[in-house]
């Protein structure tokens, strides 16, 4: 018996050994999000840029700076699940607009995200910053009002654990608040748990600084919560250094968004305004993230994404900007909201010593929703048809390997107010006048006398100045078609046809019609 125990025993050990072997040859992973940062924001990108981000330059130096990379919608929430499903957001029930910090969540129960995925190959996965997912709070007595709306003031018992957060969709150690840093309710949660009842209100005092009126908890200080959740990620990172199993660590920072205020010693830094001190800040906190890698022993064996969800915000003031010669979107179209490409065109740095050479730019284009199908190639898991619908692997891009093809067949893209656009090549076709957003000309009235679908070539019109949609008859109408395809069949890649969540119907999109009509 003592002799059968300890072949066991030995066995129980080489299993040990070999699985975190194989874990081992796994990277690290690390995805920083910023928040609103416009594509000009960072100095590598925009030869006229008048900030100067040497952290974000500097990974850039050492990784694989892409240029033509796109967030799956415009705005905040729809972006953030697209990266953690890799399917793009109005397949969802959101199919335009952005939760509120009350609303429910977003991400399907049984829908697959990128942590549940990681995890099964033996990561430590951790979330800690910005949800805007949604989560499920306990409401008191039920809730009789609209809890997506951001003028909602729903009772919670902050007492009670939230259900259907970051937890429930594969992150084993969560830090964060639920919705944008201008949206009650304030709140830190750790692990599911308010980390205080909040007993206060409040509300700011002007524009650059907005955020909406609503309970505050004593521990949460509007000013201090970017450097609060880097403190934070610094630890957790610190806390990985001789751990056998690799981790992944999902860092969505709330800035620059509004409320923009930057720290004491970042005012004044960038010499244009307090946005572009925010800037600075958020330059400085991937330099910290950087940091601790380095000092832990991790950056070699680390793969760091950083990005942004969306283009700029108006809320930056782009008058201020002009007048001291800089541009968020730089040589592109509106920002943050809108179809236009300074809507959703974003900074999108990769690097990783170990796994691929860097100095290097690719302008290959890639979407955000990519990011579930490179880490599945990079750990061996094979994505079955019904997960990661809108996900292409960068594995090749990365690796420098030769494509006889561009990686993706075309690119979806969405507004807040829930318009299409679809790339493909040089061509892109927006399926509404106007921005489909907040810059001229908006939705409506503005928008009235304008044709109804727009085609540019970006190759020769990168500011998409000249619609050529009555030159160009035959490319309107094949793109119209594969766009239609991708919403009835549920996904953009190869594979069975699938289902897209109900919302009312999908009478809403009225271009599904393939008739030749423009």
């Amino acid at each position: 018996m003592r002799q059968l125990k300890f072949i066991i025993l030995l066995l129980l050990l080489f299993f040990d050994i070999v699985s975190n072997a194989e874990n081992k040859r796994f990277p690290n992973i690390v995805y920083i999000l910023a928040d609103d940062l416009g594509y000009g924001d960072v100095s590598c990108l925009n030869e006229d840029s008048k900030l100067h981000t040497p952290n974000i330059d500097k990974l850039a130096s050492e990784g694989i700076l892409f240029t033509d990379v796109h967030t799956s919608s415009s705005v905040c929430t729809p972006t953030r699940y697209g990266i953690l499903t890799g399917r793009y957001n109005w397949r969802s029930r959101l199919k335009k607009g952005v939760l509120s910090g009350y609303s429910k969540s977003l991400i399907e129960q049984d829908r697959l995200t990128v942590a549940e995925l990681l995890k099964e190959k033996g990561y430590l996965t951790a979330y800690i910053g910005k949800w805007h997912l949604g989560w499920d709070w306990h409401f008191k007595g039920g809730v009789t009002e609209d809890i997506n709306s951001l003028k909602s003031t729903p009772e919670v018992d902050f007492s009670k654990p939230i259900e259907n957060g970051p937890m429930s969709h594969g992150f084993d150690y969560s830090y964060g608040f639920c919705g944008s840093l201008d949206m009650p309710p304030y709140v830190y949660v750790e692990n599911g748990v308010p980390t205080m009842v909040p007993t206060k209100t409040t509300v700011s005092v002007d524009d650059k600084g907005f955020w909406r009126e609503g309970l505050t908890s004593d521990d949460f200080n509007h000013a201090g919560v970017l450097q609060h959740v880097t403190d934070k990620a610094v630890r957790y990172i610190e806390e990985q250094a001789g751990k056998t199993s690799p981790f992944f660590l999902y860092l969505p920072l709330p800035a620059p968004h509004t409320p923009i205020l930057p720290s004491s010693e970042f005012i004044g830094k960038s010499n244009t305004n307090f946005y572009g001190d925010f800037v600075l800040q958020v330059d400085d906190v991937v330099g910290q993230v950087i940091g601790a890698l380095e000092k832990n022993g991790l950056k070699g064996n680390t793969l760091i994404f950083f990005t942004s969800d969306n283009g700029c915000s108006p809320k930056a003031n782009f008058n201020e900007l002009a007048r001291v010669g800089h541009d968020p979107s730089y040589i592109f179209r509106g920002h943050k909201a809108d179809i236009y490409e300074g809507g959703h065109r974003v900074p999108f740095i990769v690097a990783c010593p170990s796994i691929f050479k860097g100095g290097r730019i690719s302008n290959e284009v890639i979407c955000t929703t990519d990011f579930m199908a490179t880490c599945a190639e990079l750990v061996g898991y094979a994505i079955p048809d019904d997960i990661a619908e809108d996900s292409y692997s960068m594995v090749p891009v990365l690796k420098g390997e030769r494509l006889n093809n561009p990686l993706r067949e075309a690119t979806v893209h969405h507004s807040i107010y829930g318009e299409f656009a679809i790339r493909q090549g040089k061509w892109k076709l927006i399926m509404c006048p106007g921005s489909g957003g907040w810059s001229d000309p908006k939705p409506g009235k503005e928008s009235e006398g304008f044709p109804d679908v727009q085609l540019y070539d970006l190759e020769s019109d990168p500011g998409e100045e000249n619609n050529l949609q009555t030159q160009f008859p035959g490319k309107l109408k094949e793109l119209k078609q594969l766009l239609s395809s991708y919403i009835i069949n549920g996904r953009s890649t190869p594979g069975e046809k699938q289902n897209n969540e109900s919302a009312g119907g999908w009478d809403q999109i009225h271009w599904i019609d393939l008739s030749d009509k423009n």
